[in-house]
């Protein structure tokens, strides 16, 4: 039983490094007009993780959550992907396994046809 609790706390220690590094790499991306940067929310005592563009487009203020990733009881949950990148192809690049992925966007009646985890 401990050997199983430390495989899953390393697991999760993987998956918590795998979304930092994912929603990293997309902050690296300049957003598209005005003066908007990226920035990236990282709460490891609740396992979420966001990506926020903030700024000014002209006299409009630009604030979006862009990205918003959970872990929740050993499974990553995508809450929200405003990107034209296919986020749950990008960690399940980084080794994530496609039972952990959960797209929480989409209903729960229709999440078995994503080919990832239902939960």
């Amino acid at each position: 039983m401990a050997k199983d609790k430390f495989h899953e706390s390393v697991k999760q220690a993987q998956y918590r490094q795998n979304i930092q590094d994912l929603l990293t790499d997309h902050a690296r991306v300049q957003p598209i007009g005005g003066e908007i940067e990226s920035q990236t929310v990282f709460d490891l005592q609740r396992d979420r993780y966001l990506l926020i563009d903030l700024g000014w487009d002209g006299q409009r203020r630009i604030y979006s959550a862009v990205i918003h990733i959970e872990i929740r009881e050993g499974k990553i949950w995508i809450q929200r992907n405003q990107t034209d990148s296919p986020i749950a192809d990008d960690l399940l690049a980084r080794g994530v396994t496609r039972e952990d992925i959960i797209v929480g966007l989409q209903p729960p009646e229709f999440r078995q046809y994503t080919g990832l985890g239902v939960a």
